[in-house]
C-alpha cells in the first residue's frame, strides 16, 4: 500500500465485537480507530481520515445505512470504501446496504479471515473499484465473491 498502511475506522455499538475486529485489522498491520455508533463516527471521520469504514447496521443513535447514507452525501466522505458487517442477513438489508452506495457486506458471524480478505480488497491497493460494485452476497462461499482474492487465481486446488 504504498508503504503507508491502509486507515480503518471500525464502526460497532458492541464493545466485543468492535475489539475483535480491531484486533484482527491491527495483527494484518492496518491502523485502526473505532467508533461506538454513527454519530461518534461521523465525528470522528474527518480527523481520523480513514480508507475503510466498517459499520454494524443496527446502532443507536444513528445506524449504518443512515451513516453509510451521510458519508456518501458530504463531498469529502462520498468516495471513502463502506464495509457493513452485520448479523441483518435479509434481501432487504443487502438492498438497502447497495442503494446507499456500500462497498461489501459482510454478515455475522464471520471468519477473521473473511474480513481481512473484504478489507484488503476494499483498501486503496490493489483492488479499488466504485461504490457498489463489490457488494458481497453472503450465499456464496467467499472464493467466488466477487472481491476474492485475486492472488489465489490459477493457484491449483
Amino acid at each position: 500500500m504504498g508503504g503507508e498502511a491502509a486507515r480503518v475506522l471500525v464502526v460497532d455499538d458492541d464493545e466485543v465485537i468492535r475489539q475483535l475486529i480491531a484486533v484482527n485489522l491491527r495483527l494484518e498491520g492496518f491502523v485502526v480507530s473505532t467508533a461506538c455508533d454513527g454519530e461518534e463516527c461521523l465525528r470522528l471521520v474527518h480527523e481520523v481520515r480513514p480508507d475503510l469504514v466498517t459499520l454494524d447496521v443496527v446502532m443507536p443513535h444513528l445506524d449504518g445505512i443512515g451513516t453509510a447514507a451521510r458519508l456518501r452525501a458530504d463531498p469529502r466522505t462520498s468516495g471513502l470504501k463502506i464495509l457493513m458487517i452485520s448479523a441483518c442477513a435479509q434481501d432487504e438489508d443487502f438492498s438497502r446496504a447497495r442503494a446507499v452506495g456500500v462497498d461489501g457486506y459482510l454478515t455475522k458471524p464471520f471468519h477473521p479471515e473473511q474480513l481481512i480478505r473484504l478489507v484488503r480488497a476494499l483498501s486503496p491497493e490493489p483492488l479499488a473499484g466504485t461504490p457498489g460494485e463489490a457488494l458481497i452476497d453472503p450465499s456464496r462461499e467467499l472464493p467466488s465473491d466477487p472481491v476474492s482474492d485475486p492472488s489465489s487465481e490459477g493457484s491449483p486446488e
